[in-house]
């Protein structure tokens, strides 16, 4: 083969178009927990990974622990496997993530969900600081304390099981105790909310303590009163009374004066 020939023939490969083949598009999958991510100790909980139907094995990974921590193969007919806890417990709770594979690879990890296990120290108190009669629209402050001397504090709505807030905590020395401080509102649907509150330490941040009992605040839904017109109508009286008795007691005065 002569060097002419071979040139002509690399130019002709060169000059054939390449066909681009996309790899297949891996969406993040989803992670949740039923029935939510505050449970109580000894409960049983599902955790499902939600991906894409051509999913061939799920994996759940936990922070700290062996990469991956559990796997499961997807329902039947579906686009998601579950991770099923019999018993909800102290080595149990932490942050998770997800992630999948499939014939041309490994999705990326979903977002983290963090999942707490509650009753393993004693009760904080939970107050509000005003009224728990709450005005539509109105804030409240919550004060959640205790004498334990926790790093943290978290609030959460009793019908979700979904927290809402988490504050460190602050030292009270006239007290002798540990609070933290929750402004919740505008309250602005509902009628009635309730909240429970928890205390935790850094070290094990998704332990917590008891629950403390239920807070009921009351949203009251009767708007204010303008009563600027019924004011001006009382002074417009009240002084049409004036002059009508100033009237009357300068005609006395003056018929005692004349003859």
């Amino acid at each position: 083969m002569t060097i002419a020939f071979t040139a002509l023939l690399y130019l002709g490969l060169s000059l054939i178009p390449m066909t681009y083949v996309p790899a297949e598009s891996m969406d993040k999958p989803t992670l949740r927990a039923q029935p939510g991510s505050v449970m109580t100790r000894g409960m049983q909980l599902t955790i499902s990974c939600e991906g894409t139907s051509s999913a061939q094995e799920y994996y759940l990974y936990k922070e700290g622990s062996p990469d991956p921590w559990q796997r499961q193969s997807p329902l039947e007919h579906g686009n998601k496997a579950e991770f099923f806890f019999p018993s909800f417990h102290e080595n149990h709770a932490g942050r998770y993530r997800c992630y999948y594979r499939t014939h041309t690879g490994w999705s990326e990890r979903s977002d983290f969900l963090d999942l707490m296990v509650t009753g393993f120290y004693r009760k904080p108190s939970l107050s509000a600081l005003s009224s728990p009669v709450v005005r539509f629209g109105g804030n409240v402050t919550l004060e959640c304390i205790s004498q334990l001397g926790y790093d943290g504090f978290s609030l959460t709505k009793e019908e979700q099981q979904k927290i809402s807030w988490t504050l460190d905590s602050q030292y009270i020395y006239s007290k002798n105790n540990f609070r933290a401080l929750f402004s919740v509102g505008p309250l602005t649907s509902g009628h009635r909310r309730t909240f429970r509150c928890y205390g935790y330490y850094l070290s094990k941040p998704q332990v917590w303590s008891e629950p403390s009992d239920p807070l009921e605040l009351l949203v009251s839904v009767s708007q204010p009163q303008d009563h600027t017109v019924e004011n001006i109508i009382r002074m417009g009286i009240s002084g049409l009374i004036l002059t009508v008795l100033g009237i009357l007691l300068f005609e006395a005065c003056y018929s005692r004066r004349r003859p």
